[in-house]
This record gives C-alpha cells, sequence and structure tokens, in this order.
C-alpha cells in the first residue's frame, strides 16, 4: 500500500505560482508512475502531468505544457507540480496518483493510489 499526502495548494492571482508536493509513505515510489490529475466543479477528473520511474520522463496536457512541471525526489518520496503563470481555469483540487507500472497513463483508472487532494484557486 502507498499512502498520498498533497500539500501547496491555496488562492493565488492569475500570474502567480505555486508548487504544489505529493508526500509517499507506505512504500518506495522509486519504481512507481506518478502523476497529478484535477478536478473542478461539475467536471471529470483530468490529466495534468506524469513521471515516469526509469527515465524520469514527463507527460503534460496540452493546456499546461510550459506552465507546469512535475519532477520527483525518490530519495524524499516526494513528487512535485511547479505550476507558473497561473490562470483561473487551473481552479480545481489538485490531485497525486501513483501506479506501480512502468507504462504511463493519462487515465484516472490507470492509477491504483491516490491522495485527498488539495485546493488550488486562481483568481482573475
Amino acid at each position: 500500500q502507498v499512502q498520498l499526502v498533497e500539500s501547496g495548494g491555496g488562492l493565488v492571482q492569475a500570474g502567480s505560482s505555486l508548487r504544489l508536493s505529493c508526500a509517499a509513505s507506505g512504500r518506495t515510489i522509486s519504481t512507481y508512475t506518478m502523476g497529478w490529475f484535477r478536478q473542478a466543479p461539475g467536471k471529470e477528473r483530468e490529466f495534468v502531468a506524469a513521471i515516469s520511474w526509469s527515465e524520469g520522463k514527463t507527460y503534460y496536457t496540452d493546456s499546461v505544457k510550459g506552465r507546469f512541471t512535475i519532477a520527483r525526489d525518490n530519495a524524499k518520496g516526494t513528487v512535485y507540480l511547479q505550476m507558473d503563470s497561473l490562470k483561473p481555469e487551473d481552479t480545481a483540487v489538485y490531485f497525486c496518483a501513483a501506479d506501480p507500472r512502468a507504462v504511463v497513463g493519462e487515465s484516472p483508472g490507470h492509477y491504483d493510489y491516490w491522495g485527498q487532494g488539495t485546493q488550488v484557486t486562481v483568481s482573475s
């Protein structure tokens, strides 16, 4: 079992930056694919970014490319999501997810473990 706890959310103005953290416990995540998803009110949970465990290859949804950066520190068991140039449409609850398979997926169903989420609100 892997337990995930997100932190770093908050209320910011458009154009600002936030860094989300996801701390893992229970098992090492060094061989897990890690992802970030978000869910806005009334919308389905959507893929934001993912990072593979083998090569640290990163994947992003088009709407955040160039603004968000996912990174991992396996020694600390932590995954980060640096979010720059935030927009009001980035407002959502952000979730961290982990999957033990090497293949990186963009579907929520691909991931076995989830955190409780952290709220990000971007005002215009």
